[in-house]
Formats: C-alpha cells, sequence, structure tokens
C-alpha cells in the first residue's frame, strides 16, 4: 500500500467513520447538549441495552456500506473518465489502487488499522 493511499485512508477512518460512530455512541449516552439532539437522546433512553447494540450495529453497518460505495465510485469515476478525483500529496488516490473500496477490509485494512472502532461486530 502506498503512503498516500495509507494518509487517506486515515483520514477517511478517523474524520468519517470514527466521527459518525462517535455521534452515535454520544447520542446513545445522552452526551450531546445541543437543543436540536434532546428529543433524540431521551427517545434512545426507552432502549434495552440489547437493542441499543443491534441499533448500533446496524448505524455501524450503513456508515460502513457509504464509505464502501463512495469508495467504489470514485474508482469508477477513474475508470469513467470523469473528473472526480482525489490526490494526496500530488497522486490521484484511485490511480494507486486496483480496487478503493476493497481497501477498507482484512486484516492490514483501513477499518483496521486505522479506525479505533476496528472492525464492525457481527453480533450485539
Amino acid at each position: 500500500m502506498s503512503k498516500e493511499l495509507d494518509i487517506f485512508g486515515q483520514f477517511i477512518m478517523k474524520n468519517l467513520r470514527d466521527n459518525a460512530i462517535d455521534q452515535f455512541d454520544g447520542l446513545a449516552r445522552g452526551h450531546w447538549k445541543a437543543p436540536g439532539l434532546a428529543k433524540l437522546q431521551k427517545d434512545l433512553t426507552t432502549f434495552t441495552p440489547e437493542q441499543l447494540a443491534i441499533i448500533r450495529r446496524t448505524v455501524v453497518e450503513s456508515i460502513d456500506t457509504g464509505v464502501h460505495d463512495f469508495l467504489f465510485s470514485l474508482q469508477e469515476n477513474l475508470d469513467l473518465d470523469n473528473n472526480i478525483q482525489i490526490h494526496v500529496e500530488g497522486k490521484n488516490i484511485a490511480e494507486l489502487s486496483d480496487g478503493l473500496h476493497g481497501e477498507l477490509f482484512t486484516e492490514d485494512g483501513w477499518k483496521a488499522k486505522y479506525s479505533v472502532h476496528g472492525e464492525a461486530p457481527e453480533e450485539a
């Protein structure tokens, strides 16, 4: 894996995946002080811990699907010769990978290496 792919992977995991999961975890704990989140946080208190774990798995799966599909689209965009590109240190990241969406997976993929939440659990 190239240095540029590593930089991009860390950026996506920290700023997209981890922040989104942390947002849900904060909501579930009633952590956020924003008035617009008060009702949602209150509603989440009606669920059992087991139900919250299922909801969390659903949220993580949804985030991971969104990240996967975004990366897949960037890769497809390269193949279609469109003009949406992401460059890291001057290099087009889609050109550095044989499948950006695949960079997420395996024991040394982006989720395992760079996400503080690691791989999504299969069971709550």
